[in-house]
């Protein structure tokens, strides 16, 4: 059996220590293009901040790329909606009064624009690097609920890592009215709960008229987990968290080390893809 999509994330997978696309990793997934195999990139990211890598990849302007972990998928070149699922107004209100209750920094992205209430080192490394709107709205819970806004996603800040009261809190509170994760030390993240990349990849086989067993996946975080589970190939880059490498079928070199590139690589030689 020949693969026929791959669905590669980001940060800490494909990109290196600074953040870039290696020449190798062009290299493969432009071999793997060459094989009509298609190539979506599945990030947590705002599809704004994720966009100019699909465009150095040179990706087919007809495919999907997935974004905000899985609560987008537009097409990477007209940027047409395939599929946008943002949180509930009540839910979003719900956990961003929380996070004040809690006095954490909290965000909420809608539109493509950043919400937050109060400025952080986040906002201003994206508002320095991507170019991305920011706006600081003081009490987000306020805000959201004096705008109507439905955000696609939401994160809540805490530089020591220390979220497991909101945690436990929002757990208990509101189950099963959003997917809660942590794909990174000090952010907790929120999408809708039929917004996660794992299900986006099946809407994917649907639309694409591909099978599960045809994909393979790639990633390291908790955000890619149910990613890794669904693909008939979950890979998981030597740097993954614990849980990702336990539920690999296969685990590839670190992201500094090319992983996604070599697997690209051993598969095209074995003719796989």
């Amino acid at each position: 059996m020949r693969y026929r999509l791959l669905a590669i994330d980001l940060d800490e997978t494909l990109l290196d220590a600074g953040s870039k696309i290696s020449p190798r990793s062009k290299q493969a997934i432009r071999a793997a293009m060459e094989r009509d195999v298609i190539v979506t990139i599945s990030t947590g990211r705002m599809h704004l901040s994720s966009i100019h890598y699909v465009r150095e990849l040179e990706l087919d302007r007809e495919w999907p790329v997935i974004s905000y972990m899985g609560a987008l998928i537009k097409t990477a070149g007209n940027e047409r909606t395939l599929f946008h699922c943002p949180m509930t107004l009540q839910t979003a209100v719900s956990v961003a009064a929380a996070a004040e209750e809690s006095s954490e920094e909290v965000c909420a992205y809608i539109n493509e624009q950043f919400y937050i209430n109060r400025e952080n080192r986040y906002s201003r490394y994206y508002r320095k690097k991507y170019d991305v709107p920011v706006e600081v709205v003081g009490r987000l819970d306020r805000f959201l609920e004096k705008e109507g806004c439905r955000p696609t996603k939401m994160t809540i800040f805490n530089w020591e890592g220390e979220f497991s009261g909101i945690e436990g809190r929002l757990s208990k509170d509101y189950a099963g009215r959003f997917t809660m994760l942590r794909p990174h030390p000090f952010f907790l993240e929120f999408t809708h709960r039929k917004a996660t990349k794992g299900q986006a990849l099946h809407r994917l086989a649907g639309a694409l008229n591909i099978e599960r067993e045809e994909m393979i996946s790639f990633g390291d975080s908790a955000n890619d987990l149910d990613m890794i589970q669904y693909a008939g190939l979950g890979v998981a880059v030597a740097n993954a968290v614990p849980e990702v490498l336990e539920a690999a079928d296969l685990i590839t070199a670190a992201n500094t080390e090319d992983g996604v590139a070599r697997l690209i690589e051993q598969y095209i030689s074995s003719g796989l893809l």
